[in-house]
This record gives structure tokens, sequence and C-alpha cells, in this order.
């Protein structure tokens, strides 16, 4: 009983009760404030509880990144949130359109949603810049302290966390596993992006691991969409015998270009993620983005339960994955040695 309710209560029972009852002003005073004490704690209960909402931003288009918002949803349910029913969300896709995400952060944060969860790079910077407040989730970032993104893994600080792909460590891997894969070749090729916020971090590394495997590393830098013909031809013009590519957005909106590419021209090529063999590539070696994206669910729930991003450290994959596609490797006309097929997680036949 509120104090309200109480008051009137006790005032209803004093000693002049019956005085007050048989008058009938009296009457509509109690009247009145019981409809008014007992009426508005009901209406009260009867507000429904704010359904929180989750933003999901992403550089490129919705069927490419179906399996990694699956994967969320899915997890999510597991945690008893059910979309459309106790969570709302909100999706915005940048169609490779990289200089629509400032707006599509914005937009976000003009929705009032309680976290946004995003790609690294382009994503996790525009949501950053977009709001200093509403909680922040990337899931694959290479190198988020170099970046900029977070202070550091273990205190990421500001309102931004979430987990990291190790990128500089698996660049190294990946060229091994082509090294390993084709011995007699001697000159890869590496598509990379460059005037990113992490500056020549990725070609410098993967100098290193080149050096390592007695690589000569051919540098193919990209900028824009315009950069991607001269690339090509400059591949061809120093007698690139392989290719590599690393995580990026702006390489990821031209898959198609570039599978094409390799398949032209014969040379066997090592990617970024799972999705680029899937596609018609030959090899890939990377985390289990569907599980990174798994694992995200998890960062969400804690902050809608109440944790500061501040708090939670940033984590590391926990699973990798080894793909070749024996498809492409035929169509390539190239062989896969079985030292090698049989490290294979998935193999497409």
């Amino acid at each position: 009983m509120t104090k309200i309710s109480r008051t009137a209560f006790l005032w209803f029972r004093s000693d002049n009760r019956k005085s007050k009852i048989q008058n009938p002003k009296w009457l509509r005073i109690v009247a009145i404030v019981v409809t008014f004490v007992f009426g508005g704690v009901a209406v009260e209960a009867q507000q429904p509880a704010r359904i929180p909402r989750i933003g999901i931003l992403f550089t490129s288009s919705a069927s490419s990144q179906s399996a990694r918002v699956e994967a969320l949803r899915r997890r999510l349910r597991e945690l008893g949130y059910v979309e459309g029913k106790n969570i709302v969300i909100e999706y915005r896709y940048a169609e490779g359109k990289l200089e629509r995400m400032p707006d599509l952060a914005a937009e976000l944060v003009q929705l009032k949603v309680d976290v946004i969860v995003t790609a690294p790079g382009p994503g996790a910077l525009a949501a950053k810049k977009a709001s200093a407040t509403i909680p922040i989730v990337f899931t694959d970032a290479a190198d988020p302290v170099g970046t900029g993104i977070v202070s550091s893994l273990a205190r990421p600080g500001g309102n931004i966390t979430g987990l990291s792909v190790m990128g500089p460590d698996l660049d190294g891997k990946r060229l091994e596993l082509l090294k390993e894969s084709f011995p007699k070749v001697a000159r890869v090729a590496l598509l990379w992006p460059s005037g990113g916020p992490s500056g020549n971090l990725v070609l410098t590394d993967m100098e290193a691991a080149a050096k390592a495997l007695g690589l000569k590393l051919q540098s193919l830098p990209v900028r824009g969409l315009d950069d991607f013909d001269s690339a090509f031809a400059r591949a061809k013009r120093d007698g690139a015998q392989a290719l590599i590519t690393t995580p990026s957005p702006l390489i990821n909106t031209q898959q198609r270009q570039v599978l094409d590419f390799a398949a032209k021209n014969r040379l066997p090529a090592m990617y970024q993620t799972s999705e680029w063999v899937e596609a018609g590539g030959l090899m890939s070696y990377a985390p289990n983005f569907a599980d990174l994206w798994r694992r995200a669910a998890d960062f969400v729930d804690k902050i809608l339960k109440g944790t500061k991003p501040a708090d939670i450290p940033v984590e590391q994959p926990m699973k990798f994955e080894f793909i070749v596609n024996l498809k492409a490797a035929k169509q390539i006309g190239v062989t896969i040695p079985p030292n090698v097929l049989v490290r294979a997680d998935k193999v497409i036949r």
C-alpha cells in the first residue's frame, strides 16, 4: 500500500468517520481519493517495459553477411532475446559504399539503439564517431589497438569493445599454407588496402613473413574501386605466381572481380575468409566468423544487463578454419598436396 493510500485508509478509520460518511461531500472526496490512488497504481502497473533495440551496421550487403547475422540472432534467442518480441534489431548495410557509413551510424544513433554491433574498420570507426555514449561491439577487428579503436585489449576504455581476429599473425599463417601447397611458387602478389588507419602495417608484416619463407612479395595496394584494374595489370606484368588477399571491406566489395582475375590467370590464391572459398576461391585460413558473431551476442547480453563496454576485455578467436575448394583447383589446373589437404577443416569437392 502506498503512503497516500495508507493515509486515506487511516483517515477513513478515524473517530469521526461516521459523521464524514454521512456527509455526501465527504463521500465524493473519498471516492476521488480512492480513484486517484488505486487508479494511478493500475495505470503504472500496465505500462509495458521498454524493449531493447540493437543496431547492426555493415559495410557490405545483407546477402553476404546472412550467416553471421543468423549466428548472432540464434545466440540471442538462446539468451532469451526473441526478435520482434522482447528485442528489436535495426539493420543498416552500406552495400560496399563506404562513404555511407557515417550516415548509417548516425541513423542508428537517432533511433536511440541500446547497442551497436558492427564489423571493424569503417563500421567501428563510424559508430564510435557518431556516439561517445552508446555501447559499440565490433566483431572481427584485425588490430583494434593499432587502429585506435580501443586503448588496449584488456581495458578497451570508452564505449567500445568486441572481438579481434589477430590479423597480422594470420596473414603470416596464410602465406605459410600457400607456400606449403605450392612449393615452386616464388613470387606472391599481395592485394591489400592502403591508406587505412593502420598505415603500411599489413605490408610490413607480410614482407617479414615472406622473407622468412624465401618468397618475393609483390605489393598491390588499393585505395578505391578504380585501383583494382591497374593492380591486376601490375600483377600480370611482373609475373606473379600466386595471390594473397588481406581482410578489407574495400576488397570484399570486389570479391567477384578478384576471384575472376585469379581464375582467368590460373593463380593459386589464399583468401581472408571462408565466404571467398564458398564463392569459388581456392583456399582460406581464418577464424570462424560465424562463431565470432555468435560470441558477440554475449557481449550484447552483458551490456543490456548493465556492464560497461570499457569493463569488457576484447576477446581473441577460439575457432580457426582451413578450407580448400577442389573445384577451384581443377579449374586452374593445380593439385593440392595430400599432406596439406588432410589438414583442411573443410574440403569443397
